[in-house]
């Protein structure tokens, strides 16, 4: 489910499930609900949240006595994912993307949305797929590089670590992370960027566009577009972590995704 606890009047609002309805009922599109202003999407269930759900069963959802509350799998969600604008935009980011900041979202976004088409992530299915793995790797944005040093990639001839120093140099970058300079190179012929060159593998993990862009090329040499038309995360999952590791927390972010995208 998009969410998993009750959100508004005595519900237990978590902050992820918050963030959820508070961005879909920015994104609400009917003739008989419309915003002054739209609502901060921050986690905190406070009074003008409460009040906007309110608002939003007595009109949309025509509820004889609105409560100010939304229960997974109620009538009020139901009605809301029947009733929102569908499409990758800031609210619904923001919503999937629910451990991010905002200010980080506002960046990735039109990175995205030039160079999704580009890869051919260009249906809702497979777009929600790939947020949900890009979501789980990088703690939605959060780090666009692996918090160890890499000393343990040191001399990993399988990455083509073959010099000195090449673990920690080319340790993980990236929203799915590259790692070592074999997978560097590729990816700098890739992109038209010499990124062997000394300073320049910092550009993985610096460069917005490029810590989207390896994910995306991530994605299209592994064919994944495949296993997300499928709808089956677990083979996605599969490919792009070597096994099962957060599967939960990937299936989360793939309800949210869908939620707003489907």
């Amino acid at each position: 489910m998009a969410i998993l606890n009750s959100v508004g009047e005595q519900g237990n609002n978590d902050k992820v499930d918050v963030k959820l309805i508070q961005a879909a009922l920015n994104q609400v599109h009917s003739e008989h609900f419309k915003l002054d202003k739209a609502l901060k999407i921050d986690g905190q269930m406070g009074k003008k949240s409460i009040a906007t759900i309110s608002r939003f069963q007595q009109d949309v959802v025509k509820l004889s006595s609105p409560d100010g509350r939304v229960d997974p799998g109620g009538k009020t969600i139901n009605t809301l994912k029947n009733n929102i604008e569908k499409g990758l935009n800031f609210n619904s980011l923001m919503a999937i993307m629910a451990f991010g900041r905002e200010k980080t979202i506002t960046t990735y976004l039109p990175v995205f949305q030039k160079l999704l088409p580009k890869y051919h992530i260009d249906t809702p299915l497979r777009m929600a797929h790939f947020f949900a793995q890009v979501g789980h790797e990088s703690l939605s944005f959060v780090y666009t590089q692996e918090l160890a040093s890499g000393e343990a990639y040191e001399g990993r001839e399988d990455l083509g670590n073959t010099q000195e120093g090449d673990g920690v140099r080319f340790k993980g970058r990236g929203l799915i992370q590259l790692t070592g300079r074999a997978n560097y190179k590729s990816y700098g012929e890739h992109i038209s960027v010499d990124l062997l060159k000394e300073g320049n593998e910092t550009l993985v993990s610096s460069t917005p566009e490029y810590a989207v862009g390896v994910s995306l090329w991530f994605w299209d040499s592994r064919k994944l577009n495949r296993y997300a038309d499928e709808d089956d995360i677990r083979q996605v999952t599969r490919r792009v972590n070597g096994g099962y590791n957060g599967l939960d927390d990937r299936t989360q972010y793939l309800q949210r995704a869908k939620f707003f995208l489907l």
